[in-house]
């Protein structure tokens, strides 16, 4: 509709029209005789202006202008700058009601005309457009914006090599930003500037020859004033409306409008803009300590990692770890919050979509780790020790952490099973092990920080490996990640050897059983448990054959233990049933049943310092354990067995079974004095039993003792004394004279020294065999043949020497011999000399 004009007194009315008159009709008022004169053209723009501006466009004369314009296209240029005079002219008159006049024609105009000639009217167009935007008036500001959208979705035949876009993306930005004090007119102007730089991304994303809108200087202004839109509508949005009312406002909500806007802006983004577009989001969430809320940041990520291309998502991933290390000095709730973004991102990133730097990723997370493990020892980042900062900070940097591991377990699970693997022994190479890699830990942080690294590490592999399957359980657990892995299961720390059987059920536990073995209990019928078992494969058994007796020892020595406590043995037990479900060939049940009854015999010993809790939970696991096996292997006479022994601690020893023993308060004898008779499962027993249904009998007859290494013995050792100590105790204990030694053997400075020398050997001779390993692992094959082939001519030249000595020629047909004087005889060849053909040696 257009403007009313502005009341004036009755007194000047008549000279305004006047005024009127001679400007709009002036080929019929005091000056007619000069109207045949003025070009047609402008004729016809005068026509279009009625008398009355509340009348609006002349359309019949409207179409006359346009179909002129289109019979002549060389005089749209000059059309569209006399309209821009005239509506110029208008605006400073302030008569609003022409100048919605003008800017209708120029709509239609352009909408009608699509020849060669456009380009010097769009610079009319845009000029007038210019002229509406600078008004100060919000009616003017809102219809030069109308008109520019309009324009926006024009599709123009020609290109353009001189257009510049920079004032409007300044200027709708501005309006985007506007603080007008009426409310609703202050929503209209925002919604306007938010039209406006859609109208903008528009017109220049997909025309090369125009001004490049991803550069840094317009996504600069563009990206601001959406985001600003965006967080303002969440702070006006106090509750959500009704539908009825959310159907009537959408078309009026800025929030609305600016997502949309932001999203079509993110989805015209192509690989080389990415960066552009994500750092002003990044920036604006700095200045305006929006990472702290975490709700909005959160909710812009969302946006941009649905609106992007698939594809193209790690680059953001990859800016979000950017901002994390440049922020790695900040408070912990802005780390925090950046990590929560990163957590978001990385679950809406498809599979594969973190990159190709996979591990660089998580080798960013876990500096972060370490170096919030370093900021909640000291206090503060510069090492200051202010107790009150300390508090807060140790309470938000535990935040962090927490959010640092779901955020790496998050990232795992977008990633293919073989990355993962990679994933899993680059953290386990960040696990620092006391005495072989203190360089992974400050200075500073001393013992206690090794121990946070490590459970932080701990807890992050549990995330990584949670979830994981794989058929082969050679590649799941390689020595190589096995090994150290089983090594943090021997250390003192009960949260550490937690999380060691937490890693290891979940690489076994291929098809979801380990649930079903939470509860350590005696069930009758295992048939309820409803339990997933397949066939073992022929990987299967070779990682058992590989890794079974480690496997077997590190349960034996776990449940030694005095640390130990309810969910160690429920995790023991666990762990034992996964075995014999998973990876349970023959040779497998016989020696998971030694080892639980070399369990029940260790809680029988009076060697091993074990709390009476522990005795008990010994016992009840090896008999919770037992019930399970024997009901697998389905051999009658031994599930007869078990269950006549259950039976008997029922009723008399009810507190080696697990019901007694793993619950909250459990009711224990103050000491075990005597465990005997029927309330034992006995080894000669099981062994004739199953040996009726064709077990090894000589195997199951041996009882199992586990085979002692040099990581067992120092896997707790804390220095280079007690290192030696062990060492001197393992060799006297093991030695043949141990009986002739006196008990009271007096260690003297010698004996030290020849302790440390015999270590300094063992140490020379295993570096020797690693370097000898290593040379054949790595070194080139014509290497190792020449190597191989030297030798094998050095023992065939000493062999054929000791012939020499050793074996005389036997005697000639003739009976003659060699003679003297180097004069020789025919003889005959032994069989060492002659020479055969190479297909007939082997």
């Amino acid at each position: 509709m257009p403007l009313p004009a502005p009341d004036v007194p009755a007194s000047p009315r008549l000279a305004l029209d006047c005024r009127t008159l001679l400007d709009h009709r002036i080929g019929t008022g005091v000056c007619g005789c000069c109207g045949a004169l003025r070009p047609r053209y402008k004729r016809l723009v005068d026509n279009i202006f009625p008398e009355d501006p509340e009348d609006g466009l002349v359309k019949a004369n409207m179409e006359k202008l346009t179909f002129y314009a289109l019979s002549a296209p060389e005089k749209l240029d000059r059309i569209g700058a006399y309209l821009s005079e005239r509506l110029s002219r208008d605006v400073a008159r302030h008569r609003y009601g022409y100048v919605c006049i003008a800017m209708e024609a120029l709509d239609q105009l352009l909408m009608a005309c699509h020849c060669q000639s456009i380009n010097l009217f769009v610079e009319s167009f845009l000029k007038m457009v210019r002229k509406l935007l600078e008004s100060d008036k919000p009616s003017l500001q809102i219809l030069g914006t109308n008109s520019f959208v309009k324009f926006a979705n024009i599709e123009e035949d020609t290109p353009s090599y001189h257009r510049s876009y920079d004032f409007f993306v300044s200027r709708f930005s501005e309006m985007c930003h506007s603080s007008f004090e009426d409310p609703d007119i202050r929503t209209k102007i925002r919604m306007a500037g938010i039209k406006g730089l859609q109208g903008v991304v528009r017109k220049t994303v997909n025309d090369e020859l125009q001004a490049n809108i991803w550069d840094p200087q317009h996504m600069d202004k563009i990206v601001p004033s959406l985001l600003f839109n965006l967080q303002s509508g969440e702070r006006t949005e106090s509750r959500s409306p009704s539908p009825l009312q959310a159907s009537e406002k959408e078309k009026e909500s800025p929030v609305e409008l600016t997502e949309r806007c932001f999203r079509e802006l993110l989805g015209r983004a192509a690989y080389g803009n990415i960066k552009n577009a994500v750092t002003p989001v990044l920036m604006h969430l700095d200045n305006h300590s929006l990472w702290e809320g975490k709700t909005f940041a959160v909710r812009c990520f969302k946006i941009i990692m649905y609106s992007i291309q698939s594809q193209h998502s790690h680059l953001v991933i990859q800016q979000l770890l950017g901002h994390l290390d440049a922020n790695s000095k900040n408070s912990a709730t802005v780390r925090a919050g950046i990590v929560e973004v990163l957590l978001e991102a990385a679950a809406i990133a498809a599979s594969g979509s973190v990159g190709p730097t996979v591990l660089e990723v998580f080798n960013t997370l876990l500096r972060q780790l370490r170096l919030s493990a370093d900021y909640e020892l000291t206090g503060s980042c510069e090492g200051s020790t202010n107790i009150g900062t300390k508090i807060i900070k140790a309470h938000e940097e535990r935040q962090l952490q927490e959010a640092v591991i779901r955020t790496i377990g998050s990232f795992a699970n977008t990633l293919p099973t073989y990355q993962r693997s990679e994933v899993m022994l680059f953290i386990m190479g960040k696990i620092p092990v006391p005495g072989m890699h203190p360089a992974l830990v400050s200075s500073g942080s001393g013992s206690e920080g090794t121990r946070m690294i490590q459970v932080m590490l701990l807890k992050s592999l549990v995330q990584v490996t949670a979830g994981f399957q794989t058929t082969n359980m050679l590649t799941a657990l390689p020595t190589s990640f096995l090994e150290p892995l089983l090594s943090f299961f021997l250390t003192e720390d009960p949260e550490i050897r937690l999380l060691v059987l937490q890693i290891l059920l979940s690489l076994i536990d291929r098809h979801d059983n380990t649930a079903k073995f939470r509860n350590v209990s005696i069930i009758s019928d295992i048939s309820v448990l409803k339990l997933k078992v397949d066939k073992c494969s022929r990987q299967d058994n070779l990682f058992m054959k590989k890794h079974g007796q480690q496997l077997y020892r590190h349960i034996y020595l776990g449940c030694k233990e005095q640390s130990s406590g309810k969910q160690h043995y429920e995790s023991l037990f666990a762990l034992l049933g996964i075995l014999s479900v998973e990876l349970a060939n023959e040779e497998v049940v016989v020696d998971l049943i030694r080892l639980a009854l070399a369990l029940q015999d260790l809680a029988l010993s009076t060697d091993e310092v074990l709390p009476v809790f522990n005795r008990c939970a010994v016992h009840a696991l090896a008999a919770a354990y037992l019930n399970l096996i024997c009901q697998l292997t389905t051999v009658p006479a031994f599930c007869q067995h078990i269950q006549e022994v259950i039976e008997v601690r029922q009723k008399n020893s009810p507190h080696l079974l697990p019901e007694d023993v793993f619950i909250d308060d459990p009711k224990l004898l103050s000491s075990l004095e005597k465990v005997g008779g029927d309330v034992l499962f006995l080894q000669s027993k099981i062994t004739e039993v199953l040996g009726g249904s064709g077990y090894n009998t000589d195997r199951l007859a041996t009882p199992y003792v586990p085979q002692y290494t040099d990581e067992d013995r120092l896997s707790k050792r804390k220095s280079i004394g007690e290192t030696i100590s062990l060492q001197v105790e393992m060799e006297s204990r093991n030695s043949p004279e141990k009986e002739e030694r006196t008990p009271a053997e007096e260690i003297t400075f010698e004996t030290l020294k020849n302790a440390i020398d015999s270590v300094g050997m063992e140490e020379q001779e295993r570096e020797r065999r690693r370097q000898v390993v290593e040379k054949f692992q790595k070194a080139p094959f014509e290497e190792i043949a020449a190597h191989c082939g030297a030798r094998a001519t050095l023992l065939q030249s000493k062999l054929n020497q000791i012939f020499d000595i050793t074996i005389r020629p036997p005697p000639s047909p003739s009976g003659t011999i060699s003679s003297g004087y180097g004069q020789s005889q025919s003889r005959s060849i032994p069989i060492y000399e002659m020479k055969f053909p190479d297909l007939c040696v082997y």
